[in-house]
């Protein structure tokens, strides 16, 4: 569904069928000699007849179009190489993203040691479904960006800041005279982003932190989020996101009063605002999330002090100090 959100500025929500996100919002900024797209969808028949449904319905030329995805999460990445087929002008990227995006066999890789650091039992399979897409198997051909880079659409003048956290690369785009600013996944309405654990030598959810106080300080008037509502007082949610992480880290600690946990163990044991109340019932792909996030608030007290990670035969096991 397509609506303009600012002068020349679309929303192309993309329905993501069976996802608990529900939809993606896609933006799409016109101008007469250069298009932008932020962003696609998983890589499936339904999100691709929506997206381009919202192409043609804006009478867009491809071939004078940019894409620029702001991380390297399918349901954002998926369909970059359709476009590429469809003859889109260029791809944008961090450079971080991108090559966690191509590096394919080090993130299955890094992926399947990650399933038994977290605590599953040996052999477990966990099935993301086929309304998650198909997994990337060839490597993208991107333009990287970084912090500073502009990008000019007509009469917006687009500056790339560096807003990592959900994944390491995540990037967004700031115009400053009109105030707006295009954040991805990085803060959302409704739902919290998901911050999960990417590695041992990062401490990702004081990243996040970081990132979240740095887009404190910008004065933005319209906050493009990738899914739900459009955000107006992003000081207000960010605020909350904040206060929300805190009180996690605050029940992890209270939780590991009981003694040492896995990460599963621990996602077991905290609080979750899903439809399915008992871990029991939670889909596989849902109890992945949940433990990968539970995993980085761990991480992030080992960081600061608070907590000891214990390497057992190579299942993680956390406990108070």
């Amino acid at each position: 569904m397509i609506t303009e959100v600012y002068p020349n500025i679309f929303k192309n929500e993309i329905p993501l069928p069976k996802n608990p996100l529900k939809a993606i919002n896609s933006y799409i900024i016109l101008s007469e000699r250069r298009n932008l797209i932020i962003d696609t969808g998983f890589n499936t028949a339904e999100c691709l007849t929506e997206l381009m449904k919202g192409l043609e319905e804006l009478n867009i030329d491809i071939s004078k179009t940019d894409l620029l995805i702001t991380h390297m999460h399918s349901d954002h990445a998926g369909l970059a190489p359709a476009l590429k087929k469809q003859g889109v002008h260029g791809i944008y990227f961090s450079q971080i993203d991108g090559e966690i995006l191509n590096q394919t066999t080090e993130r299955d890789l890094f992926f399947e040691s990650l399933n038994q650091l977290l605590g599953f039992e040996n052999g477990t399979s966990i099935n993301f479904g086929k309304e998650f897409g198909a997994r990337q198997t060839e490597s993208l051909e991107f333009s990287p960006l970084c912090e500073g880079n502009k990008i000019v659409i007509g009469d917006y003048s687009f500056e790339v800041v560096d807003i990592p956290g959900h994944t390491p690369g995540q990037i967004g785009l700031y115009e400053k005279t009109h105030q707006l600013f295009f954040c991805g996944d990085h803060i959302l309405d409704e739902i919290t982003p998901n911050i999960t654990f990417w590695g041992f030598e990062q401490d990702i959810l004081a990243t996040y932190f970081k990132s979240l106080n740095k887009v404190y300080e910008y004065e933005i008037d319209y906050l493009f989020t990738a899914h739900r509502k459009i955000i107006r007082d992003h000081r207000k949610r960010i605020t909350e996101l904040l206060s929300h992480h805190k009180e996690r880290l605050q029940e992890i600690l209270g939780i590991l009063k009981e003694g040492r946990k896995t990460p599963i163990e621990m996602a077991a044991s905290m609080h979750w605002d899903i439809s399915h109340k008992r871990w029991a019932d939670f889909p596989s792909s849902q109890k992945w999330f949940a433990s990968g996030e539970a995993l980085s608030h761990l991480e992030h007290l080992v960081h600061i002090g608070l907590v000891e990670r214990i390497n057992k035969d190579g299942v993680l096991l956390y406990e108070l100090k």
